[in-house]
């Protein structure tokens, strides 16, 4: 079913796309911006914030990008919270859901398995898992001792940081390293990633091997 969503030859238009944050919304703004540069061949039809104080919602707004908050809190379930998050994704027409930072856990429907992508700061499976984003990574990888850190997009499933693999970067973790520092360097291979993720769904360059996620030409 996880290849069924994924496009088998490249789309004829723009990828529509639905950004999902809890927070900054850093990583929507670096998608807007990859788009306007003509690097990425996509739209942002829709971001969806988790937390009304996010900021992420005043750089939509900026965007002219709609950007409903759905709380988690005002729900009695994961289910229902995932409900009316993939009513707005599918009002909106998204073709692909982006996770920019958020931090609610989902249940993805059927039919959106292969169509929802998350980016974790770190390189999955290691410093993954509930509990672990943002500088709580960071530090962790410090704290480890850890001499490579980096990114992973991964298609998201219906734990934490468990999904098949799509694009991984690499840098240095340095020895004078704080949570901040080493946080900015992270971030400028996610910036690279998460588009390179998006352009190989969109052009159909996605495919399964079991669980392994394989991109090719």
């Amino acid at each position: 079913m996880l290849q069924n969503a994924i496009p088998a030859a490249p789309l004829s238009r723009p990828v529509r796309l639905a950004c999902l944050l809890s927070g900054g919304g850093t990583t929507l703004q670096n998608i807007a911006e990859r788009i306007a540069a003509g690097l990425l061949h996509a739209e942002v039809a829709l971001a969806v914030a988790s937390n009304d104080k996010a900021f992420g919602i005043q750089r939509a707004a900026k965007l002219g990008v709609p950007c409903p908050v759905i709380r988690r809190k005002d729900f009695a379930s994961t289910e229902a919270f995932s409900d009316a998050v993939f009513a707005a994704v599918e009002a909106s027409g998204a073709d692909l859901v982006c996770m920019c930072g958020f931090l609610s856990l989902l249940r993805i429907p059927d039919a959106w398995l292969g169509r929802v992508m998350n980016i974790h700061p770190a390189l999955l499976p290691a410093f993954g898992g509930h509990g672990m984003h943002g500088h709580h990574v960071h530090e962790a990888v410090i704290a480890h001792g850890a001499k490579l850190s980096g990114c992973t997009v991964h298609f998201a499933d219906n734990t934490y940081d468990t999904g098949p693999i799509l694009v991984q970067r690499s840098c240095p973790v340095l020895p004078d390293d704080t949570g901040d520092t080493l946080a900015a360097r992270v971030f400028k291979e996610e910036c690279e990633a998460y588009p390179a993720a998006i352009a190989a769904w969109a052009g159909g360059k996605v495919r399964m091997a079991g669980k392994v996620a394989r991109l090719g030409a």
